[in-house]
């Protein structure tokens, strides 16, 4: 391999994956109908490893369009995972500005898991893709726990996850995260059918999370001052959030809940949790959701595996 190009590394404990190429960094995970067969989880693996290889470079070869929002495109785009894109984000595009790089991590994310589950049966595995995490479950009993942490890594809950509640992914986004935001929530998780809907739906409600206005708490610059490169362009995207009065928390917090709110009432996602400044709500459509402890913060850490 050249330098610069896709790299793959077994994690010690051996049933874990790590694929990176520039951006994309990925820790996936297989397991075989058969616990003791580690035969599928390799079968799994390559599979992963071979369609990882090309996913940056054909991403990259359609970057341009990929900017542009998503109620200006028509849908015509060669890389599958481009595809995914736009597909998590049209349903969006009449109500709010988003492009399909709102779904990128969790398309990715998608993508992988789905060459993954194709090469064979697995119980159930999933791609974490910096946070954005698509999950399979290929019986009835095989479940995950997402688990709700702060930033020390202290747990405020625990969400089961299993094939009958109708989630295949949860992402989160905010101020907090990789990418810029609108917004200024500490963090936003939203289960969702897919890892591309809830990326989607993630950057949304995080966007939602805000205060009108020129707040004097609240710092903000065009995103192109930042990033030349940015889908935002020259919209004003969020630098710095000091603290804030009660009422200014809840009232950002309610645009985000009514937000979260139509997505869940539209069958677009399952549940949101989201967090600023000590302060939560939950937008849960079947009690998929914890609720965290009283006054403490940010989003979901880690998937683990269930029964």
């Amino acid at each position: 391999m050249t330098s610069g190009g896709p790299v793959a590394a077994r994690l010690p404990d051996g049933r874990r994956l790590h694929l990176q190429h520039g951006p994309i960094d990925l820790i996936i995970e297989a397991e075989t109908v058969d616990r003791d067969d580690g035969r599928g989880r390799d079968v799994a693996f390559a599979a992963a490893w071979t369609r990882f290889r090309s996913i940056l470079t054909e991403l990259v070869a359609e970057l341009p369009r990929l900017r542009h929002p998503t109620g200006s495109l028509d849908g015509r785009f060669r890389s599958p995972v481009a595809r995914r894109m736009f597909l998590a984000t049209r349903p969006h595009a009449n109500t709010a500005f988003i492009t399909p790089m709102a779904a990128v991590a969790g398309s990715v994310a998608d993508e992988i898991l789905e060459v993954m589950t194709g090469s064979g049966p697995l119980r159930r595995a999933y791609v974490n893709n910096g946070g954005d995490i698509a999950l399979h479950f290929g019986t009835p009993e095989a479940n995950y726990r997402a688990r709700i942490a702060g930033l020390g890594g202290e747990c405020h809950g625990d969400v089961r996850i299993d094939r009958a509640s109708g989630i295949g992914g949860l992402a989160t986004s905010g101020t907090g995260g990789r990418s810029l935001s609108l917004g200024i929530a500490d963090s936003v998780t939203v289960l969702g059918p897919s890892a591309a809907a809830a990326d989607a739906a993630a950057t949304l409600i995080a966007n939602a999370v805000d205060l009108s206005g020129d707040h004097p708490a609240i710092d903000r610059c065009p995103a192109t001052d930042l990033d030349p490169d940015s889908d935002l362009g020259r919209q004003r995207v969020v630098t710095a959030c000091r603290r804030l009065e009660p009422a200014d928390v809840d009232r950002a917090l309610t645009g985000g809940e009514t937000a979260a709110r139509h997505m869940v009432t539209t069958g677009l996602v399952r549940g949101a949790a989201l967090f600023l400044q000590g302060r939560s709500r939950i937008v849960d459509s079947g009690a998929v959701l914890a609720r965290p402890e009283p006054g403490r913060a940010q989003g979901f850490a880690a998937v683990k595996g269930g029964a």
